[in-house]
């Protein structure tokens, strides 16, 4: 239960602070037990970015695992000032942050790099939202770029997990058993088929990579991929202490040229994330009409202010290179569908995402949760990196609906995956303005005539 109650059709309950509405839980919204059963588990993907704070940051084991208590409180910030999305990484500009990071030495020049990277990407978010202008920007930008972007990054997740001594080639049989079976429950028509038929399988389905995720970890301790767990009780004891001789504070501020360096991973990265509120706000306008007892005031310029926000916070106390993005997919889509249910299911979209992260920020203090998937954080990135990449692929290919896009954006995905995000912006802009500029509708179509198959 909770102190203020909704009336029926009106918004949920919130305190104003400016630009936005601070909701807590018990106070202004319920807890809800599946999102907490849900982020018991999933939390793991959070922590899954310490194998990359290890090996591109050279942080050791006990600070990356408080840098992940910062993500923590990041990811209860959007529920807290009135943001329904639920929120995670910017996924698909996890790879082009890494290559980005590979021009720097692990240690002092990897975290300033990395800094550098996340306040350029907070001010993008901090500028954009108070100017409003984060929607005139991305359509300025061709589709062909975009779809290059989308294609390039999903490219270089893949290309991450597969390439020879990476994770595939390590643990193959529980990697292609997770991955096989995610891809499987999130976008095989099949099994959407079995949802609609049997209601155990859509129990199942509504809690999205997890089941994918516990079997392939179960496949990795049983032909021994992965080394047991050795579990531990108490709770979790993560190197606060140490925290600052890895910050800015005590290492210093980055160089105006690493700024430079950074600037076009940045604008490729808040490209993706945008996307991601589109992506968001349409899965909430969508169960809004869904739901005629609450209204869900989706605000795109608040969105923007909280992850603003949160990027400020990694900068300047874990800068990391999942970033700080509006919306985890995966999850916001499952949170959303119990919420189709009805008032019963879940009283308010915000008592979803604000319980499941709260959880989830609990289950970092619990020792044995920590201790039992710490050896298995590698499945967990490695899943999370090959389903974005699938699905960064698939989007990007439906941006472009002619030859000549095409061709642009495949060339932009190359160079990105190859060759990084600075190159990829220039190639992209280059070939738009030699091939694709002073065409017309028109053009297209007469492109999309000549590209169909033919009886001759």
């Amino acid at each position: 239960m909770q102190m203020f109650n909704r009336k029926e059709g009106q918004e949920q309950p919130y305190w104003p602070a400016g630009p936005f509405k601070i909701r807590l839980p018990f106070v202004h919204y319920r807890w809800e037990s599946a999102e907490m059963v849900q982020a018991l588990i999933m939390f793991v993907v959070s922590l899954s970015i310490i194998p990359l704070l290890q090996q591109y940051l050279g942080l050791p084991y006990d600070v990356a695992l408080a840098f992940a208590f910062v993500s923590g409180i990041g990811y209860m910030l959007p529920a807290l000032l009135g943001v329904p999305l639920l929120p995670g990484w910017i996924t698909p500009a996890i790879p082009v942050c890494l290559l980005y990071l590979g021009g720097f030495e692990p240690g002092p020049e990897a975290i300033k790099a990395m800094v550098a990277l996340q306040v350029l990407v907070f001010l993008i978010f901090l500028l954009l939202g108070i100017t409003r202008l984060g929607s005139v920007l991305v359509k300025a930008i061709p589709d062909s770029l975009k779809a290059g972007i989308l294609i390039g990054a999903g490219i270089a997740a893949i290309m991450g997990e597969i390439e020879p001594g990476g994770r595939l080639a390590a643990t193959p049989i529980s990697l292609l058993v997770g991955s096989l079976a995610s891809i499987y429950m999130l976008f095989s028509l099949s099994f959407k088929h079995w949802v609609g038929r049997h209601s155990l399988v859509k129990k199942l389905a509504n809690y999205g990579m997890v089941p994918a995720m516990l079997l392939s970890m179960m496949v990795g301790w049983i032909i021994a991929e992965y080394p047991a767990p050795e579990v531990q009780f108490g709770i979790t004891k993560p190197a606060f202490d140490q925290l600052l001789d890895y910050l800015p504070w005590t290492l210093g501020l980055p160089a105006l040229e690493v700024f430079m360096i950074a600037l076009p991973t940045a604008i490729i990265a808040y490209v993706i994330a945008f996307g991601d509120i589109i992506v968001g706000t349409t899965i909430m306008e969508r169960v809004d009409h869904e739901r005629p007892d609450e209204h869900i005031d989706i605000d795109v310029d608040r969105i923007h202010l909280v992850t603003a926000l949160r990027n400020l916070l990694h900068a300047g106390f874990a800068p990391h290179p999942g970033l700080a993005g509006p919306i985890w997919t995966a999850v916001c889509a499952t949170t959303a569908e119990r919420y189709r249910h009805g008032r019963k299911a879940m009283d308010s979209i915000y008592s979803g995402t604000g319980t499941f992260w709260i959880a989830g920020f609990i289950a970092l203090f619990v020792l044995p949760l920590v201790t039992v998937f710490q050896p298995v954080l590698p499945i967990a990135l490695s899943l999370t990196l090959i389903i974005t990449g699938y699905l960064c692929i698939t989007i990007g290919i439906e941006q472009v609906d002619n030859s000549t896009a095409r061709g642009v954006a495949g060339v932009v995905a190359v160079v990105l995956a190859v060759y990084g995000a600075g190159y990829a912006l220039a190639a992209g802009v280059a070939l738009h303005l030699i091939l694709e500029k002073g065409g017309s509708k028109a053009d297209d179509r007469a492109d999309l005539d000549t590209t169909a198959p033919t009886n001759d």
